[in-house]
């Protein structure tokens, strides 16, 4: 009898242990509401969030480059000099189902001081330009597309010539003298490479185009094309805008360059023709040579000479810079 008991409460232990054995599993429940998945395990709780759409894509370059000329009898000859070169980048693109806008803003002031001269510091560079840019899509790849372009400089430019007395200097522009705002409608062709550069062409035969001079002096002697006394020139014309951003030329040599042609039906064939370029050689995160050319052709400019006569000539200029610049 005494075995039989001792038999029967090893067999309730056994059966007791599996049981408490089995209550001490953690089975994890898999639960859906609304789509989201839950897991759950104890007391935990894992959920699984949705990937969020970004439709906005923001950034910029920041640069700066430096140079000074220190000389202290110096057998040679020359003279001391600083020059500061900067300059920022910004871009805001959008994109959401067939909408594209894609805005760009470029601002660039550049100085250089001379001890041996009147005017020690002169403007070297100065440039603000804003383009903004929104399409919907026809196709994979063409999209009818409003472009909105303004440009101008900061600050006052002077044209440095040298009498009797020394150096004198004569005011040719300020700020929104002149200044260009550029409005066109039309086809857009837009295509993006693997390495992530972007091309986009729009023809539009409608744009309008104005000058401004808000200088009183310079508007008064008719500069940049406006009536004498006016302020602004309007035009109306076709335009074609070209724009390349982040080609890939070779390994860590990017170009960004726009080209803008205009014509106005008024005098259909003759082109106003503004080219920028900068090509871009990255030596690590923070070094880079930068090559910046600038080229401006418009009839109705009219360029003063050394003899003091003024006439029609290619604006070009040209920039070599080594120095800091940080993407963002």
């Amino acid at each position: 009898m005494r075995k039989l008991i001792v038999l029967i409460g090893f067999l309730f232990l056994c059966l007791g242990g599996n049981a408490l054995a089995q209550d001490l599993q953690f089975i994890p429940d898999t639960v859906l509401i609304n789509g989201d998945t839950l897991l759950m395990l104890g007391d935990s709780v894992l959920i699984e969030e949705p990937v969020k759409e970004v439709f906005w894509k923001t950034g910029g370059n920041y640069n700066m480059n430096i140079q000074q000329v220190t000389l202290s009898n110096w057998a040679a000859g020359g003279a001391s000099s600083f020059a500061l070169n900067t300059g920022v980048s910004l871009f805001a693109n959008y994109k959401k189902d067939k909408k594209v806008w894609d805005t760009q803003l470029n601002v660039s002031l550049g100085f250089n001081r001379q001890n041996d001269r009147n005017f020690e510091t002169r403007k070297t560079t100065d440039a603000f330009k804003f383009v903004s840019n929104y399409g919907r899509e026809l196709s994979e790849k063409l999209y009818l597309s409003t472009q909105l372009d303004a440009a101008t400089q900061l600050l006052a430019g002077f044209k440095y010539s040298t009498s009797g007395d020394g150096d004198i200097r004569t005011k040719i522009s300020d700020l929104l003298s002149p200044g260009y705002v550029q409005s066109s409608t039309g086809l857009n062709y837009r295509k993006t490479y693997e390495k992530k550069g972007k091309l986009s062409m729009i023809l539009s035969p409608f744009t309008g185009r104005f000058t401004i001079v808000m200088n009183d002096s310079l508007s008064n002697a008719g500069a940049f094309g406006v009536t004498p006394g006016e302020n602004v020139r309007a035009e109306a014309g076709m335009s074609l805008n070209t724009s390349i951003t982040d080609f890939v030329l070779m390994e860590n040599i990017t170009w960004k360059a726009d080209l803008n042609l205009f014509s106005n039906y008024e005098t259909f064939g003759n082109m106003v023709v503004n080219f920028n370029s900068i090509i871009r050689m990255k030596v690590n995160k923070y070094i880079s040579t930068r090559i910046e050319t600038a080229l401006i052709y418009d009839e109705k400019v009219l360029i003063k000479q050394d003899d003091g006569t003024s006439k029609q000539a290619v604006q070009l200029k040209n920039l070599i810079n080594f120095g800091v610049s940080l993407d963002f």
